[in-house]
């Protein structure tokens, strides 16, 4: 289940979405949806309880209960063209899967460190990569908030180049080109009821609660 794979392998996770359409057999796991590891109301003031509850409980499940029944009728069918139909149902509810799973972890309780990026590797390279933390919150910011519709923004490693670099996906799109080591979900459940159509407001609040300490380790595990 993509729930308890390690997150930094989300780039190979999301394959085996796609894996039976090149000819290879895989056994089909349910998916189920993954506990926060906090309480609702912990991001508070920062991200709502109800924004949290819902966006967990409705919106995540929503995509774990598609992603299931999408494997489920793949798996069923012999006929090519309704495997073909079925692609565009693996993609939105897989990606959404893997992408709020990462999501979660990608945050962090202010009273538990959210928000505090500590001298080391990840520092280290935002500073290489973007000239200064300051200067890669502004770009990942700026370029997240140029999302029409719904998306997500990323800060991603890559591999070709050993860089960090930030990158945006339409809709629940996952992160491939890249290894993903922050996501910003920019889909208006994630902050509307709180932050209503100002986007700006609600990535300049989303910093105080990220899991810089997570996002560390995905970028070590990445580069190694």
């Amino acid at each position: 289940m993509f729930a308890r794979l390690p997150l930094a392998v989300a780039r190979s996770s999301s394959a085996r979405l796609f894996a039976a359409g090149a000819g290879v057999q895989m056994s089909r796991n349910v998916h189920s949806l993954p506990s926060l590891p906090y309480a609702y109301d912990a991001l508070e003031p920062h991200i709502s309880q109800e924004i949290m509850t819902l966006h967990h409980k409705k919106h995540h499940q929503t995509y774990v209960t598609g992603l299931n029944a999408a494997e489920e009728a793949y798996a069923k069918s012999d006929d090519t063209k309704d495997k073909i139909a079925l692609q565009s149902a693996l993609k939105f509810n897989g990606g959404g899967h893997i992408n709020h799973s990462l999501f979660w972890k990608n945050l962090a309780p202010a009273s538990e460190g959210g928000g505090q990026l500590a001298d080391g590797p990840l520092k280290q390279a935002l500073e290489r990569d973007f000239g200064s933390v300051e200067n890669f919150k502004k770009e990942l910011n700026t370029k997240t908030a140029a999302v029409q519709g719904s998306g997500w923004g990323w800060l991603g490693y890559n591999k070709g180049n050993g860089k960090l670099e930030v990158v945006t996906t339409q809709n629940q799109d996952p992160l491939l080109s890249h290894v993903p080591v922050i996501g910003i979900d920019i889909w208006e459940h994630a902050f509307y009821l709180q932050y209503k159509n100002v986007k700006p407001d609600y990535l300049n609040a989303i910093w105080n609660v990220v899991n810089f300490k997570e996002a560390e380790q995905r970028f070590i595990k990445a580069s190694k």
